[in-house]
Parts: C-alpha cells; structure tokens; sequence
C-alpha cells in the first residue's frame, strides 16, 4: 500500500516537471492571449492612445498653409436698408416738397478678396512653426505608445510568472494530497502517530489557502490587463508560460538609441524648434505689411422723394494697402527678448533631459546586471533544490526518512520555483525599462 501511493507521488512529481500547466478548468479552455495580439489590441481601443491619436489628427490638420495667413480670404456680401418715412424737402427756389411714408431702400452686394502678400515672412515662419508642432503631436503620440505598451508588457509577464507560480502551487496540493492519505493508512495501521496525520492536514491547508490567494491575485492582475487593452474586464484568456529575457543590451548602444528616438527627449528638441520660429515671427513686426484687395460689388438704391429716384452701380474695386511699425512704445524689443529666452530656456531643458535620461540609462543598466545575475543564480538553485527533492523522495520511499523532511525538501523546492519565477520576471522588467528609455519597446 505505501509503495502505491509513493510511486503515485513520484508520477505526479515528475509530470509535473515535464512541465504541468494549472490544472484549473478556466485556465485549461481559456483561449491564449499572446504578448503581440495584446500589444495590437492595445494599439486599437486603449483610450489614452485613442486620444493621443486624434490630438495629432488636429494638429494636422493645423498645419496648413491657410491657417498660417499665406493664403487669401474671400467674402460675399449683401446689406440691404429699407425705411418709411414721412418727408419734406425745401429746395433752394422755396418750392416745399412733402411726402408721407416716403419709402427709401439700398441694396448693395459683392465679392471681395483681401490677400496679404507680405508680413515681414511671418506667414511663412508661422506655417513651419506648425509643421513642427505636428512632429510634436508626433513624439507625444508615440510617448503615449511607448509608455501604454510597456504597462502591457509588464502587466503580461506579471501573469506569466503568476501562472508559473499557480503551477507550482497546484501540483504542491496534489503531492500533500498524496502525502495525507499515506499518513492515514500509516496510521491506521499503526505505523506512524495521529501528530503526522495532523501535520500533513496542517500542510495540506496551508497548500490550499496559498493557492486560493494567488488565485485572486491572478484574476485581478487578468482584469487589470483587460482594463489597459480596454476590453470587457471579464473576458477570459491565458497567457503563455514561459518569459525569455534580452541578456545582450548593451549600455553603449542603447545610450546612442535613446539620443536619437528616446519620444521625451525628441519633444524636447522640437519645442526649441517651436521657440525659435517664434521668434522670427514677433521679428516679423520690425518689416513693412503690405495687403492686397480688390472685388466686385453691385449697388442700386431707390428714394420716393428728392431729385433721383434711383441709381444703380456695379464694377471692380481693387488697391493696397502697406503699413509699417515705427514706434510701439519698445514693445517689439520687448517681445524679441522675451522670445529669446523662450528659446534658452528650451535648451535648458533638452540639456536637463538629457542629465536625467542618461543617469536613467546608467542606473537602471546597472540594475539590469543585477537581475540578470540573480535571475541565472535563481536558476541553478531550483535545479539543486529539484535534486535535493529526488534524492529526498527516494530516501522517503525507502523509509529513511521523515514526512516532515519530506515536506521541507517539497518547499524548498517550490520556494526555489517562486523565487527563480519572481527573479526571471524583475529581469524582463529591467529589460522592458531600459528599451522604454532607448524609445526601442518593439511595438
């Protein structure tokens, strides 16, 4: 009877280790959702990339040469005024002309054009100043993607290692299962005291309550990747069960990767960008204006009293007009200072940026050592404590030893599991970080 249950104890071990996956029914019929469908699910309904997508939209829509000033305005007219009234006219011979409710209209319509064909090159600083707002709108958006995208990622392979661990734990119940109905047969036929039954009862319970509790941390972290993808918070799925680390990032390389895409730093440079063009346009006030107009317009107007009873016009309008800045109270000059150092003060802050993000990529590189060292450590102690576990199950077959030992050569090995599965996934986030800070997050 002990070796059945032994040797049960053995299959279920080493199954388990072949690579057992929770035996849950959700988790067994649950569809898999791999890392790429959640990054393109995110790409799609996450609100803050959603808006972040529309703000670029008006930003392009922005950039237009209209809504720089360069192009002309055109408007249509018509006023027509009509009045009643009572009347009277004396003319210069004495002859009285009088007339109730004496009706008087005008009626005047037309097209115009007003172009301003030259502001000091304004129009044209104006419309670049918009263009480079949109690559703004540009690096904001991808800002937005990055940093969306690498909540995804961690979220992702926080469940994977909490499926990792679930794993683990379930299999733990079935060896504790196991281990208690040795302990009753064992007693029953007088070969082991009530005190190891209850203990291998304790274990067993402890096993359970350990396991309903990652169970809950589980389901919440699932409904809180679904909220990120903006889906149904109760839409089942599982994920892969495995996470592979990036060993080879090189701190050099991503130092030049962040320079050049880094979404922070880029918004940074394009606001100088932004300050200068700004300042050519207040320059723009030290140059002559000069507008354009011309258009075409129809008059008629009709008098029930008075020498003309009706005149009508209709022809072409057309003339400039210039204008020029020459004394405003030195407001140009105070303009032009203060626009210039709206420009220092984004070179201050591209040089700032810079500083962080660099002792970001230095710390967090350093860190990233760390953790991949820790997590190779982890790695070789779970195979010690899986031979130290075979060796343990063997003695435990023949009798050599107690369940107590047995059960301490189980936990080390489970804790052995749970600490290489929580130092595999610090290292991916130390990995998910540094290419978040190189603008690199593969999405």
């Amino acid at each position: 009877m002990k070796m059945n249950y032994i040797f049960r104890i053995l299959a279920v071990f080493f199954a388990w280790q072949a690579g057992a996956q929770v035996s849950t029914q959700n988790l067994q019929t649950a569809p898999v959702l791999t890392l790429e469908d959640a990054v393109k699910i995110a790409l799609e309904n996450n609100y803050d990339i959603r808006v972040a997508k529309n703000d670029l939209k008006i930003d392009q829509a922005n950039a237009d040469a209209g809504n720089a000033g360069m192009l002309p305005t055109v408007t249509a007219n018509v006023i027509d005024n009509n009045g009643i009234q009572n009347a009277s006219q004396t003319r210069t011979d004495g002859t009285i002309t009088s007339l109730d409710n004496a009706k008087n209209n005008s009626l005047n319509y037309g097209v115009g054009l007003d172009w301003t064909v030259f502001d000091g090159f304004r129009m044209f600083a104006r419309y670049d100043q918009l263009k480079a707002l949109e690559k703004l709108g540009e690096a904001q958006l991808k800002l937005t993607i990055v940093t969306k995208i690498s909540d995804v990622n961690e979220t992702y392979y926080n469940l994977v290692q909490q499926q990792q661990q679930l794993a683990a734990l379930d299999t733990t119940i079935v060896i504790s299962k196991q281990r208690l109905e040795l302990a009753q047969n064992r007693f029953t036929i007088g070969k082991a005291s009530k005190l190891e039954v209850l203990n291998a009862q304790v274990d067993l319970n402890t096993d359970r309550t350990n396991l309903l509790n990652a169970k809950n941390q589980y389901a919440s972290t699932k409904i809180a990747l679904n909220q990120i993808l903006a889906r149904d918070p109760k839409t089942d799925y599982r994920v892969v069960n495995f996470i592979s680390v990036d060993k080879n990032l090189q701190l050099a390389t991503l130092t030049d990767l962040a320079v050049k895409q880094n979404p922070q730093l880029q918004a940074q440079i394009i606001n100088k960008s932004v300050s200068e063009l700004q300042l050519k346009q207040v320059r723009a006030g030290r140059f002559p204006t000069l507008r354009l107009n011309t258009g075409y317009n129809f008059a008629e107007t009709q008098s029930s009293i008075g020498f003309t009873s009706q005149t009508s016009s209709r022809g072409l309008t057309y003339g400039f007009s210039a204008s020029m800045n020459l004394f405003d109270g030195f407001y140009q000059n105070r303009n032009e200072k203060i626009a210039k150092i709206g420009i220092e003060n984004s070179q201050i802050a591209i040089e700032q940026q810079q500083n962080t993000l660099g002792a970001q990529l230095v710390s967090a590189y350093e860190t990233y050592l760390t953790n991949i060292e820790l997590s190779e450590l982890e790695d070789k102690n779970e195979d010690i404590a899986r031979q130290n576990l075979d060796i343990t199950l063997e003695k435990f077959r023949i009798g050599t030893i107690t369940s107590f030992e047995f059960r301490t050569a189980q936990l080390n090995f489970v804790n052995a599991q749970v600490r290489n599965s929580n130092a595999q996934y610090v290292a991916k986030l130390s990995e998910i970080g540094l290419k978040e800070l190189a603008g690199n997050l593969t999405f």
